[in-house]
Parts: structure tokens; sequence; C-alpha cells
């Protein structure tokens, strides 16, 4: 058998991380557009144009369609990943913004603020299968990862609204400080996190009882308290640590997810929105809608590595492995 020399092998290798790099995908505000980045290189591929006003965005169970709230064209666009063709549209009523998906891949939950609702979209039929009157504004919204639990959180009735995912009616109502604005299950289900933009803190909540277990606050030297405010949230699947988007603090917080506490603030771009992972956890991405960037967090290091300039009002992120 001939021998593939060692230089060949390096090479190869190369090769194959690189095919593997992720691929985020980020919409633009203002630039009613998608942006590509290249997530091990940090460089901007490409810039598409979708629908009006495009925020919240979702990755497919499949990994070939994205899901876009544009929210002045009162739809969710359905994306193909390879050719970043719209190629479908899901009934999402008006003005979409934030929505979630199941844990198999089959529904979304979509926050419509101006109708105080939740719409249930079945994807495979584009059928609305159910609108759920909720408080005032809902906003936030996420699905337990062990599929019992959908949770909405609403703007100025300031609660989580918990549905039962099996009936689709509210079972259970938890009051947290004014402006919720994200909602993020722990990987194993146990926990609710609910940041209020107002408020200025963080509500941890435990599934079980639907009671508060932490509420956490933020200080930053230097920053006015209202700047604080909190928005995305990105929990590791550990429950080691967890981040969260402060808004015009510019600023991501480092939480350990054990303890409860703040244990170190990391500056990136002027009104970070949301946040995601990298797909082997060794990279945090956030948007920052008044910069016009991302930037590319290490988290073995808690270090920003750099900023990556996108478009317009950079919103929502998605991450393709």
């Amino acid at each position: 058998m001939k021998m593939i020399p060692a230089l060949w092998l390096v090479l190869a290798g190369g090769l194959v991380a690189s095919a593997q790099a992720e691929t985020l995908y980020i919409t633009l505000e203002k630039d009613n557009a998608l942006a590509v980045v290249d997530g091990a290189s940090g460089k901007l591929s490409k810039t598409v144009k979708i629908g009006k006003r495009p925020r919240g965005i979702v990755l497919g169970k499949d990994g070939k369609h994205l899901y876009v709230a544009v929210s002045d064209d009162n739809t969710i666009q359905v994306i193909d990943t390879a050719s970043l063709k719209v190629v479908g549209k899901l009934p999402s009523d008006k003005d979409p913004e934030t929505f979630a998906i199941d844990p198999a891949g089959e529904r979304l939950y979509v926050s419509n603020e101006d109708d105080n609702l939740v719409t249930v979209i079945d994807i495979a039929k584009s059928k609305q299968v159910k609108q759920i009157p909720v408080g005032v504004e809902p906003e936030g919204i996420a699905v337990s990862p062990d599929g019992r639990w959908v949770v909405s959180t609403s703007e100025t009735t300031n609660m989580a609204h918990w549905i039962d995912r099996a009936t689709l009616d509210i079972v259970d109502n938890t009051l947290v400080d004014p402006r919720p604005r994200s909602a993020s299950f722990t990987a194993d289900s146990q926990q609710l996190w609910v940041s209020s933009e107002i408020a200025g803190n963080l509500s941890v909540i435990d599934t079980a009882s639907r009671q508060l277990v932490k509420k956490l606050g933020f200080k930053i030297p230097g920053v006015t308290q209202e700047k604080i405010q909190p928005v995305g949230i990105q929990i590791d699947p550990q429950r080691r640590y967890a981040y969260v988007a402060l808004g015009p603090a510019n600023r991501v917080a480092v939480i350990d997810a054990q303890k409860l506490e703040v244990i170190d603030y990391l500056l990136v771009g002027q009104r970070v929105w949301n946040l995601a992972f990298s797909p082997d956890y060794k990279r945090l991405y956030t948007t920052n809608g008044v910069s016009n960037d991302i930037s590319i967090i290490d988290l073995e290091k808690h270090k920003v590595l750099k900023s990556v300039a996108v478009g317009q009002y950079p919103w929502g992120v998605a991450v393709k492995p």
C-alpha cells in the first residue's frame, strides 16, 4: 500500500476542519437582509435580501431551512440554507418578532405582540394549529427541551405564562419584573431563566413549582443602571455558565449557572441584542444592533476575539454546523 505523506494528512485534515466550520445567519433589521458569516474565520461571506424588518431567526432541525420572522410582512419566511432563497411562508399572523421551535422540529410557537397571542404553526402543513391568548405584549418564548412546556413572557403584564404543550392551554403564570424580554430553559428543563429589560435583572424559576429560585442583578463600574437592559440569554448544556446580553450597556454578563452568581462582564459592540453558541460551545456570537456588527467570544478564555461588520441593525442569529 502506498503511504500518504504526512503533509498531505495535515492539509486534508485542515480541509475537513474547514468544511465542518459553522455558518452564521444574521438578520439585518434595517437592511431587510440576511448576512452570512463563516464562524471559524469570522468573515462575512455574503448578504442576501429577504423580507421587511427581519428579526427572529431559527434553524430547522434538519439544517436545511431557516425560519425568519419578517415583521413588516406579517409572516415567517422559510429560507433554503443551500441556495439562500425564500422557498415558503408560514402563517404567523401580525407582526411576528420572536418564536421558538419544538424539540421535534414540527411546530413553531410565535409571539404576536400586537394581538396578545401566541400562534402555533404546523410547519409541514403550513397551517395555524391554534392561537393562545396570553398577557399584554408577548415577547419572549421558549420550549422546554423535554417537550413539556411552552413559555411566553408578556412585557406589559410582567408574567411568564406556562402553556401545556400537549393541550396548548395556559396552566400557570409566574410574576416577574418589568418588561420580560427573553426566556430560556436549561438543557435539563429544570429551570427557566427570564430577563427583565426595564428592571435590569434576571429571574431564575424552578420549572416543577413555577416559583422563583433567585433574582440576579447586574452592576457594571462606570455604566449607569438605566443602560443595563438584559435581553438575550444562552445557557450551556452542562449548566456551567450562562450568558446574558445587557443591551445598551454593551456588555455580556457571564454567570456561574450553578452558584447563580455574576462572575464577569465582557465588552462587546453597541446595543447587544441576541446570542448564539457555536456547535462545540467554544464560541459565543452576539448581535450588536447599533454598532452594526457581531462579536465573537472565546468561551474557554471568556475573551472577546473580534468584531465583524455585517450590516444595519443585526438582530437575530442562528448557527448551522
